[in-house]
């Protein structure tokens, strides 16, 4: 065998860093010796095929379970949601990085460019980056976000209405706000308009109620106005909000932590699954977690999607929404604790029935 110092031996000592500590102690030589005795002489470095079988081998190794022909699902599918509950974790920590919330004279601002020469309501504020129900969120709201209300936790915003606007088509009021954000230097997003049906049947008489709804953003600053309007040219309200868009941090802090936080799950998963292949009794506690933790997501994301392609979106929306969080925070919860106690049965001292396992390296 050729002595440590070796290149060739070298790279294959790394790629068996792949395998378990236990299983490199007792079979590395070996795998080592059989990788060295086939290598054609002059060879420096593995060829792709080795390297890749090597690691492929050795992550299945870590896995445990050799007859199991799901193992590498469930593995997956721990890491994926994993990383993805680290990657909305870092994206809320990165989002602390924006500038707060617009003020009353910036959001006054931005309003009499929206409606020049209009009469702008009072000028709420928010209180937070984020708000429960219009405020900061506190540990006394918890039951309330627990139990259904997770929803209402949303970016802070400030917002102001403005009645009694000239009565003329709603086309022509976003005519003259286009013109005058253009001027401002705001991008224009395509509008929406939506006919509330209920209320022709509802009204005596009928009428036909319209909201039209405007989007633009300039810089870190979306801003959002709404007309309502009953057919015809008939006197429109308008409702305006101005908020923070998602500060540039967030995407490479979310990015991060999910490849970190998918690795490190995927280890755990290993090391549990090995610790645990002769103790059925954890995969009922397994399989609510896994259950309870991708149940919001499968649920959130498809009405997200048609709620992104629906509304013009300058941002996505928080990456915690499409995970069903914290609207589902509950599940979460609930998830959690069985996987603290999967783990708490992993970590408790076994003692080998079976003998080792190999698994073949080509």
């Amino acid at each position: 065998m050729p002595p440590t110092g070796d290149p060739l031996t070298r790279h294959y000592r790394r790629l068996l860093l792949c395998y378990p500590r236990s299983y490199r102690r007792d079979r590395g030589e070996e795998i080592l010796g059989l990788l060295l005795d086939t290598a054609p002489a002059g060879r420096i470095r593995p060829t792709f095929r080795e390297a890749f079988d090597v690691v492929r081998n050795g992550l299945r190794c870590r896995l445990g379970r050799p007859t199991s022909r799901t193992v590498g699902v469930w593995a997956v599918l721990t890491a994926v949601i994993c990383g993805l509950f680290t990657a909305a974790a870092a994206s809320r920590v990165a989002w602390e990085t924006s500038r707060p919330q617009p003020d009353r004279a910036e959001a006054a601002a931005i309003f009499a460019d929206a409606l020049p020469g209009r009469s702008i309501g009072q000028i709420e504020t928010a209180p937070a980056l984020f708000v429960f129900y219009g405020e900061p969120f506190r540990w006394q709201a918890l039951d309330d976000m627990l139990f259904g209300d997770g929803g209402e936790y949303q970016p802070g915003f400030a917002s102001a209405s403005a009645t009694g606007l000239p009565p003329v088509p709603v086309e022509q009021t976003l005519a003259v706000t286009r013109q005058h954000l253009r001027a401002s230097g705001w991008r224009i997003y395509e509008t929406v308009s939506r006919a509330d049906r209920e209320c022709v049947s509802a009204c005596d008489p009928p009428v036909a109620l319209t909201d039209t709804t405007l989007v633009a953003s300039r810089g870190d600053t979306v801003f959002r106005m709404t007309l309502f309007a009953e057919g015809g040219p008939t006197p429109t309200n308008a409702a305006l909000e101005v908020q923070r868009a998602a500060p540039p941090a967030v995407v490479p802090a979310a990015v991060l932590a999910g490849l970190v936080g998918g690795v490190l799950a995927w280890l755990v998963f290993g090391w549990a699954s090995r610790r645990t292949e002769y103790r059925p009794g954890v995969a009922l506690p397994f399989g609510i977690t896994m259950f309870l933790w991708w149940l919001p997501v499968l649920l959130a994301t498809p009405s997200l999607i048609g709620h992104q392609r629906a509304e013009p979106h300058p941002d996505w929306h928080p990456l915690w929404e499409w995970l069903g969080q914290p609207t589902g925070s509950l599940f979460f919860l609930i998830g959690t604790v069985c996987a603290l106690i999967v783990l708490g049965c992993s970590a408790v001292p076994r003692r080998d029935t079976a003998p080792l396992r190999t698994i073949a390296t080509g």
